[in-house]
């Protein structure tokens, strides 16, 4: 690990204009890849900025037919919120799947998407419920959010600070997790809203992607059988130690079959 400033500001605005005075410097939220990857010399930020002490970031509220999180609300804090429990209870089982309980307790969900992990958990639920990202200088549609491969829309200076997602008529996730890290080796969010489906894959290519035939099968008949048939090509899905892109795109399949059946079911 390398040198680096801290700075520790007590609101938004302090924290951008700090941001603004170092190049490439580093937002920190709650540091579960950030500080790995200091760690490793893989990231070498000038300063870090701790977002910890800026309270207008948090807390986690339903206002008529949305709900909106607070980017420094930790996976703990999502999966155990009345609100999401009682608004989009996917996304609450969702949070609550994510790594080990030290990682939940510590990373937060505006901290994910900014990483942009392409095997996270959480770009698929903010993709499959079109929900918007919203920083400290405009609002980010989900389909113009995620670019690639731990890439995101966002420009220099701009930080996270809530997301907020429409309550959909029923939503569900599932991922086949890998063992070790439990990262989806392939996950995806499935949702129903007014007169929309959408279908989120995550863990299968350079980032989450929709697979947009899918949503059109699901819009005539939402059941499994109507997607049971329908194949998603491995030419740009991802090959590694863990699994073949054709062996990923089989999963996607299997996988957004279950996430169909748990969403019909509540569960």
């Amino acid at each position: 690990m390398r040198a680096f400033d801290y700075h520790r500001p007590k609101n938004l605005k302090e924290a951008a204009s700090i941001l603004r005075k170092f190049e490439n410097a580093k937002p920190l939220a709650g540091g579960q890849s950030l500080i790995p990857s200091l760690k490793l010399r893989l990231s070498s930020p000038p300063a870090l900025i701790d977002l910890g002490s800026i309270e207008e970031m948090r807390g986690i509220k339903i206002d008529g037919g949305a709900l909106t999180i607070g980017a420094l609300a930790t996976h703990a804090e999502v999966a155990a919120s009345k609100d999401v429990a009682l608004g989009i209870p996917a996304l609450a089982r969702l949070a609550d799947g994510i790594g080990d309980r030290q990682v939940r307790n510590q990373g937060t969900i505006g901290g994910s998407l900014a990483h942009n992990d392409p095997a996270a958990d959480y770009p698929a639920a903010v993709l499959g419920l079109s929900a918007t990202i919203h920083t400290n200088k405009r609002a980010i549609a989900a389909d113009k959010f995620f670019t690639g491969t731990f890439a995101t829309a966002l420009k220099p200076g701009e930080i996270i600070t809530s997301v907020t997602f429409p309550l959909p008529k029923r939503a569900a996730y599932v991922k086949f997790r890998q063992p070790a890290s439990r990262f989806a080796l392939v996950g995806v969010f499935v949702s129903e809203g007014a007169g929309t489906v959408r279908v989120a894959v995550t863990g299968a290519g350079a980032c989450v992607f929709r697979a947009k035939a899918m949503e059109k099968r699901l819009a005539e008949n939402f059941g499994p059988d109507a997607i049971a048939r329908v194949k998603t090509a491995p030419d740009e899905l991802t090959s590694d130690m863990h699994a073949s892109a054709e062996y990923r795109a089989h999963l996607v399949g299997v996988i957004a079959q279950r996430a169909v059946e748990a969403a019909i079911a509540g569960k």
